[in-house]
C-alpha cells in the first residue's frame, strides 16, 4: 500500500458502489457546491486566467468524476498524482490535481462521520432494547411523564445525518432524554451477558461489538457525567415537572416542523386551566411556589426545544445567513490600535454581516480579541436600531409558531409562558451555541484561506524551471556547453551580509549541484569611488580577482543574494566585469541574476548545511544554496525543507503562525508532491548527489520511509537502477506501490549507454507508464509504417528512431487508436495516447515556467524586505534627516536680485542671503560658487534604507523659506508617504501637521464599510473631556522666591514629604485661587496638615501679598508663618510623639486604639490605661 495511505489518521477502506455514489454526492455538496459563509476566493490558483469560477465549472457532472476518483483511491489504492497524470480521462476537466487532494481530504472526513454514525446507531439500538425490556417487564403500566420512547423515527433521523454538527445535535438530544439511563442500560447489559455466557459461546463476536459501543459511550465522558449530574434539567425532571412541560401545547418536534415550514403546521393545543392554577399541583420542596414551578417547567421546555435537532438545524441556517458582527474596543484597544495596527480598519464595527467578511479578516479580528484589544459579539439581530423601520427580531418572528391565536385570558397567559420559554431557549441555549459554532466555522474558513495563500506562494517558488542560458549562445559556443567540467549549468553563487566590512563569498557549483570551487573577496563591498584611496585600490584588486576567476571557470550565470541595496551595486560591478571579458576575450555572455536569499539564509543556519559543509563559513554555505536555487529551485527547496520544522521557518504569510501547524504542513507537502511528480525523480542521481535525495520521498506511492528504503537497497547492492522493472525484482516493491511510482521515477537511459549488460528500455526515461509501453511501441511502429508481421520489425528500434524524428508521430490518428482500445476493453484512453505522443516528442520535457530575472517591484520588495501591505502611500513613518537639497542657480536668473529699501542691502534670489551692500557682490557670490542655490527640500533616509525627500512646501503648514531652520541633520522626523518610486528606491514625504493629523482621511487606510463612526466619536468625546479635566490644573503657578516654595499640587507635596523630617514645611500654590497659598507640614509619618494662607496687598496675580493671613492672624512673610505658627505646633507634636504612652495605631485608628486599651486593662486591671496617637483624619 502507498505510504501516505498507511500514514493517514483514518485508514483508507474499500467501499461498495452504493457507498461511493453516496460519498461522491456528499463530497460534491460539501466541498464543491456549498459556498463558504464568508467571502473567499473561489477559483483555484491552478485555474488562474481561465476566467471561470469554481462553482460554474463544477456542475453535477463532477459527481461522477468524484466517484471515479474515490474508486481509484479506496478500491485500487491509487495516489492523487497517479490519478492526475495517468487517469485523466476519468477526472478531467472537472477535477484538477488540487481538487483530487480535496477529495482525498474529504474522504477522511466522510469515513470519520460514517464511523461515528455507526457507533451512535449501535448505542441507539442498545437503548431501544433496554427500553423494550423495561416496558415488557410490566406492559400494562402507563408510560411515566419523564419517559420518552426511542422510536424508529429517531433512528431514521440519525441515518439522515449529513454533517458532524447534525450528529452532535442528535447525540445531545439523545443525552437529554436518555443520558440518565445509560449507566442503568450498561449494568443491565452486563447482567444479561453473564447470564447467557455459559450457554451461548457464539456470542463472543457480538460482545466485541458491544465493547466498541461502550467505548463510544465513554468517548465523551464529560457529557455523560453532565447527564448524570444534578443539573437544573435533572432536578426539574425528578420533581415531576415533565407533566406540566408537556401541557405547553406542542412537542419540540412539532415546534421544529412549524419552524422549518414557516407556518403553523401543528396547531398549539390549549390545556383548559390557568398555568398558575395547574402549577399548584406540582409544588414540592425544590419548587416551593407556583411561580417557581412555572419557571422550572419553562426551563424544561426551553431545554427540550434547544436540544431538538430540527429546531437547531433551522436556527443554525438562519443564524448563519443573518449573523452580524459588532466590535467595541477595550480600554487597551483604544490606546493600542492606531493607524499602523492591523485592526485599525475594524476598530469599531456595527452590524457587519458575516457574509461580507473577506479572506483572513475574521482571523485578524479573533487575534485582536485574544490580545484583549476589543470585544467581538456575533448576534442574529441588528444592534442599536430600535424604533427604526419594521425590523423584527428573530424571536418575534418565531414565537407565533408556538402561539394559540385566541383572546381569552387563559390562552393569553399560556402564550406568555410559551413566549418566555422560547426566549429562554434562544438567549440562554441556542444563540450562545450558534455564535460559538459560527465563530469556529469562520475561523476554519480564514485559516483555509491562509493555507491556500501559503500554498500559492510555495507553488510560485517551485514552478520556476532551472536556469537556462540563451539558446543562441549555446549554438554560438558549443565548447562552452560541452567542456569536461559538467553537462549542466554552472552557477556562481555570491553571498554577503549587511555589514560592509565583511567579505563577499562566492561558490561555484557544477551541473550536478556539487561545489567545485570558491572565492573570498574581502573588500568587494567597498565603493569604487571610495573617499580613501586604500579602499579604492582594494576594491579594484577584488574586481580583478573575480575577473580572472570568471575567465578561468566560465560559469553560465552569477547568482547574487538580495540581502540589501548593496546587491544593486554588486550586480553593477559584476556586469561591468562580464562586459569587459566579452570585449577583451570574446567570452560568451554570463548572466547575472538577483536571487531572494531567504531560502539560502535558512539553509545557512540549518543543521544540514553544517553537516554538508562543516569547514565552510556560514556565508559560503549561503552562496552554495543561492547557486543551487538558480540551478533547480525544486531540489533546493526540497532539501532545505526536508523537515517540517525547517519549512515553517520560511515566510509564506504574516499570519502563518495562526494556522494549525499540521494543516499548513500538509498543504505545503501537497505542493511538493504535485511538483516533484510532474518533474520526475532520477533515483540514480539522488544516490550519487545526496543533496537531491529529499525529492524521493515525494514520489507518488512512496514516502519518507519507503523512499529511504529504496535508496538504502540500491546503496547496499552498490548498483544503479537500470530499468523500472528492477523496482520490483531488485527492490522488492509491491504491485500497488510500483504502479503508483513507476511513471514518476525516471532513468537517464542515455547515461547508462554501453556500461550495462541489461536491456535498456528507452521509455524508462519518459513519463510513459510501464502499463502503456505496448501502446507507445505500437505508435512508433505505426508512425514509421513498419510491417508488424515482418520478422525484422523491431519495436525497440522503432522507438529509438521515433525519438530522433518525433515529427513522424504527427500523422497518427490517435482517436481511431483510442476507439480500438476501448473496443478491446481498456476503457477510455484518449488523453493518455495524446500524452504518450507528447512524451515521445520530448521525453520528460520540463513543464515549469522559464526562469526570469525579478522585475523592479520584486527587487524593491526583496531588498527592502517590504510588501505592499507594509509599505504604502499614506503610511506614517519616521526617518532621519541626511541633508538639505538645493537647486543650483541658473545664469539667466542673476538679474533677479532684490534690494531692501529699509536697509539698502541686496538679497540673493536663491539662497535668500540678504547682507550684500552692492549688487556686484551678489554676482561675485554666484561666480565664486558660494551660493548653494535655492533650498527645495529635505533629504532623509528611512529605516529600510529607502531614500526620502520632503519638498519645502510639505515641511510645514506655514510657509518655510529656510528648511535648515526647521530641521537639523541627524534629526528624526515623523512623516507620511506621498509617492513611492520603486525603481529609484525613493519616496516623497510630507510632514505637515495637517497631513499627519489627516482629519479628512485623505491618507489613512480605508475603514470598513460597517465602521461605527458614531461610537468612535462618542468615545473620543469622552476621552477629550477626561483629558481636559486632567489638564485643568488645580492651581495657578506662582513666582515666589523661597527655599520651601514649590509649584506642585497636594499629592506631589505629600509624595515629597515622605522623605522629609517631622515638622518640615512645603509652601505651594492653593487650589482656591491666586489670592491664597497652602502651607503643608509633616505632623507624623503619613500625616500632614494643609494650612490655608490668605494674601492681601498683591502687586500682581503671581507675586506674594504684602500681608499674609491665617484665619484672623496676620503675618508679614513666609518665614514668620514657619517660625511663629508652624514650628510651635511641630514642637508640641514632637513632644507627644516621644511620649511614653504614644501609640501609632495606623494613624489614630479608633478601633485599634480601643483594642489596645482593652488588652492593657486585662493585663493590668488596677491600672487606668490611656494612650496618645496622631490622627490622620484630624491632623490639627
Amino acid at each position: 500500500m502507498p505510504e501516505r495511505f498507511q500514514l493517514r489518521g483514518i485508514p483508507v477502506k474499500p467501499a461498495e458502489d452504493d457507498e461511493l455514489e453516496e460519498e461522491a454526492e456528499w463530497i460534491y455538496r460539501n466541498a464543491f457546491s456549498t459556498p463558504s459563509i464568508s467571502l473567499q476566493e473561489s477559483s483555484d490558483y491552478l485555474e488562474r486566467g481561465q476566467g471561470v469560477s469554481n462553482f460554474s465549472r463544477k456542475g453535477p457532472s463532477t459527481i461522477q468524476k468524484i466517484k471515479e476518483a474515490l474508486n481509484f483511491m479506496r478500491n485500487q489504492h491509487f495516489e492523487v498524482p497517479f490519478i492526475a497524470f495517468y487517469r485523466k480521462e476519468y477526472v478531467e476537466p472537472e477535477l484538477n490535481i488540487n481538487d483530487l487532494w480535496k477529495v482525498w481530504q474529504w474522504d477522511e472526513k466522510w469515513t470519520q462521520l460514517k464511523n461515528r454514525k455507526e457507533n451512535l446507531t449501535r448505542l441507539f439500538q442498545k437503548m431501544q432494547a433496554y427500553q423494550y425490556e423495561q416496558i415488557s417487564a410490566d406492559p400494562d403500566k402507563p408510560l411515566a411523564d419523564g419517559v420518552r420512547a426511542l422510536d424508529t423515527t429517531d433512528v431514521e433521523r440519525l441515518k439522515d445525518v449529513q454533517s458532524i454538527d447534525e450528529l452532535r445535535d442528535v447525540y445531545n438530544h439523545f443525552l437529554l432524554y436518555y443520558g440518565r439511563d445509560i449507566p442503568k442500560m450498561q449494568n443491565a447489559s452486563k447482567v444479561t451477558k453473564k447470564k447467557y455466557k455459559k450457554n451461548q459461546q457464539g456470542r463472543e463476536d457480538e460482545e466485541e461489538g458491544e465493547r466498541d459501543e461502550v467505548e463510544e459511550e465513554e468517548r465523551l465522558p464529560t457529557e455523560l457525567k453532565q447527564a448524570s449530574r444534578r443539573d437544573m434539567y435533572t432536578i426539574c425532571q425528578s420533581a415531576g415537572l415533565d407533566g406540566l412541560a408537556k401541557k405547553f401545547g406542542l412537542t419540540p418536534e412539532q415546534f421544529g416542523e412549524n419552524l422549518r415550514d414557516s407556518y403553523q403546521r401543528h396547531e398549539t393545543e390549549q390545556f383548559p386551566a390557568e398555568p398558575l392554577e395547574l402549577a399548584k399541583d406540582y409544588v414540592c420542596s425544590q419548587f416551593s411556589s407556583p411561580e417557581n414551578v412555572l419557571e422550572g417547567s419553562r426551563y424544561m421546555v426551553a431545554m427540550q426545544i434547544a436540544r431538538e435537532p430540527l429546531v437547531k438545524q433551522v436556527v443554525r441556517q438562519t443564524f448563519q445567513e443573518r449573523a452580524k458582527i459588532n466590535i467595541m474596543p477595550t480600554k487597551k484597544g483604544k490606546k493600542d490600535i492606531d493607524e499602523a495596527h492591523y485592526a485599525y480598519s475594524f476598530k469599531y464595527i456595527k452590524n457587519k454581516p458575516v457574509k461580507e467578511l473577506r479572506d483572513d479578516q475574521f482571523l485578524k479580528m479573533c487575534l485582536a480579541e485574544d490580545e484583549g484589544l476589543f470585544t467581538l459579539d456575533i448576534c442574529i439581530d441588528m444592534k442599536g436600531l430600535e424604533g427604526y423601520g419594521s425590523d423584527q427580531t428573530y424571536f418575534e418572528e418565531i414565537k407565533q409558531f408556538y402561539y394559540r391565536d385566541e383572546f381569552s385570558h387563559q390562552v393569553q397567559e399560556w402564550n406568555k409562558q410559551r413566549s418566555m420559554a422560547i426566549e429562554r431557549a434562544l438567549n440562554q441555549f441556542l444563540y450562545p451555541q450558534m455564535a460559538k459554532e459560527l465563530k469556529n466555522k469562520l475561523l476554519i474558513e480564514a485559516r483555509d484561506y491562509l493555507c491556500k495563500a501559503c500554498s500559492r506562494k510555495l507553488y510560485n517558488w517551485l514552478k520556476v524551471a532551472p536556469y537556462r542560458p540563451d539558446q543562441q549562445n549555446e549554438e554560438d559556443d558549443d565548447d562552452f556547453m560541452e567542456e569536461n567540467q559538467s553537462k549542466g549549468v554552472r552557477v556562481l553563487g555570491l553571498a554577503f551580509s549587511g555589514e560592509r566590512d565583511t567579505p563577499v563569498f562566492c561558490s561555484l557549483v557544477n551541473g550536478d549541484g556539487e561545489v567545485t570551487d570558491f572565492l573570498r573577496l574581502p573588500y568587494f563591498l567597498k565603493r569604487r569611488n571610495a573617499w580613501r584611496e586604500e579602499e579604492r585600490e582594494r576594491k579594484a584588486h577584488d574586481i580583478e580577482t573575480l575577473k580572472k576567476f570568471l575567465l578561468n571557470k566560465k560559469p553560465h550565470v552569477v547568482a547574487v543574494g538580495g540581502e540589501n541595496r548593496d546587491a544593486l551595486m554588486v550586480i553593477e560591478d559584476i556586469k561591468r566585469v562580464v562586459n569587459e571579458l566579452e570585449q577583451e576575450h570574446q567570452m560568451s555572455p554570463i548572466g547575472v541574476q538577483m536571487v531572494d536569499n531567504e531560502l539560502a539564509m535558512l539553509y545557512m543556519n540549518s543543521k544540514k548545511s553544517e553537516n554538508d559543509f562543516r569547514d565552510y563559513p556560514p556565508l559560503l554555505r549561503q552562496a552554495v544554496s543561492l547557486a543551487r536555487r538558480v540551478q533547480d529551485p525544486l531540489v533546493e527547496f526540497a532539501q532545505v525543507c526536508s523537515s517540517d520544522e525547517d519549512i515553517m521557518c520560511l515566510k509564506f504569510h504574516p499570519l502563518q503562525d495562526q494556522v494549525i501547524k499540521e494543516e499548513l504542513f500538509n498543504a505545503l507537502y501537497c505542493e511538493f508532491i504535485n511538483r516533484v511528480n510532474e518533474v520526475g525523480v532520477d533515483v540514480n542521481r539522488a544516490i550519487t548527489h545526496p543533496h537531491t535525495q529529499a525529492l524521493v520521498q515525494y514520489v507518488c506511492g512512496l514516502g519518507p520511509r519507503k523512499g529511504s528504503h529504496l535508496q538504502k537497497i540500491l546503496k547496499q547492492n552498490n548498483t544503479r537502477l537500470e530499468n523500472r522493472t528492477q523496482l520490483v525484482t531488485m527492490c522488492h516493491m509491491g504491485p500497488k506501490v510500483f504502479i503508483n511510482c513507476a511513471g514518476f521515477i525516471k532513468i537517464d537511459t542515455a547515461s547508462l549507454g554501453d556500461s550495462t549488460d541489461s536491456y535498456i528500455e528507452v521509455l524508462d526515461g519518459s513519463r510513459v507508464h510501464p502499463e502503456t509501453y505496448e501502446w507507445a511501441r505500437k505508435m512508433a511502429v505505426d508512425a514509421l509504417e513498419y510491417d508488424e508481421s515482418a520478422e525484422d520489425a523491431n519495436p525497440a528500434g522503432a522507438l529509438e528512431e521515433i525519438l530522433e524524428n518525433p515529427e513522424r508521430l504527427k500523422d497518427l490518428d490517435l482517436d481511431a487508436f483510442a476507439e480500438e482500445l476501448e473496443r478491446q476493453g481498456y476503457g477510455n484512453k484518449g488523453i493518455t495516447l495524446y500524452d504518450i505522443r507528447a512524451e515521445l516528442s520530448c521525453r520528460y520535457k520540463d513543464l515549469r515556467v522559464p526562469c526570469r530575472s525579478p522585475n523592479p517591484e520584486e527587487i524593491f520588495n526583496m531588498l527592502t524586505k517590504e510588501t505592499p501591505e507594509t509599505f504604502y502611500i499614506g503610511k506614517l513613518i519616521t526617518c532621519n534627516v541626511t541633508g538639505i537639497a538645493h537647486r543650483r542657480p541658473q545664469g539667466e536668473s542673476y538679474d533677479q536680485a532684490i534690494r531692501n529699501d529699509e536697509t539698502g542691502l541686496w538679497q540673493c534670489p536663491f539662497c535668500q542671503q540678504d547682507n550684500f551692500p552692492e549688487l556686484s557682490e551678489v554676482w561675485n557670490h554666484f561666480d565664486s560658487g558660494a551660493c548653494p542655490g535655492q533650498a527645495i527640500g529635505v533629504k532623509t533616509r528611512l529605516d529600510n534604507n529607502v531614500a526620502g525627500f520632503i519638498p519645502t512646501k510639505f515641511l510645514s503648514d506655514k510657509n518655510v523659506k529656510h528648511p535648515e531652520e526647521r530641521v537639523k541633520i541627524g534629526m528624526t522626523v515623523h512623516c507620511r508617504i506621498m509617492k513611492i518610486d520603486i525603481e529609484k528606491f525613493s519616496v516623497d514625504l510630507t510632514c505637515r501637521t495637517s497631513d499627519l493629523m489627516d482629519k479628512n482621511n485623505e491618507w489613512k487606510l480605508v475603514k470598513d464599510t460597517y465602521y461605527d463612526f458614531d461610537a468612535e466619536s462618542a468615545d473620543q468625546k469622552v476621552e477629550d473631556e477626561a483629558k481636559k479635566k486632567q489638564q485643568r490644573t488645580m492651581y495657578i503657578k506662582r513666582v515666589i522666591v523661597h527655599p520651601s516654595f514649590h509649584n506642585i499640587n497636594f499629592k506631589q507635596a505629600e509624595k515629597m514629604m515622605e522623605t522629609m523630617d517631622q515638622g518640615d514645611v512645603i509652601i505651594r500654590p492653593s487650589s482656591k485661587g491666586a489670592n491664597h497659598l497652602t502651607v503643608t507640614w509633616k505632623v507624623a509619618e503619613g500625616i500632614y496638615q494643609h494650612i490655608d494662607v490668605r494674601e492681601e496687598g498683591k502687586e500682581n496675580a503671581f507675586s506674594l501679598g504684602q500681608s499674609l493671613w491665617i484665619n484672623n492672624e496676620e503675618f508679614e512673610d513666609l518665614d514668620e508663618i514657619t517660625a511663629r505658627y508652624v514650628q510651635p505646633m511641630a514642637i508640641f507634636a514632637r513632644d507627644l510623639l516621644d511620649h511614653k504612652y504614644y501609640q501609632d495605631c495606623n494613624g489614630g485608628d479608633r478601633k485599634k486604639m480601643e483594642e489596645l486599651l482593652a488588652k492593657t486593662k486585662r493585663e493590668k486591671p488596677s491600672f487606668i490605661p490611656y494612650f496618645v496617637s496622631a490622627s490622620k483624619e484630624l491632623p490639627r
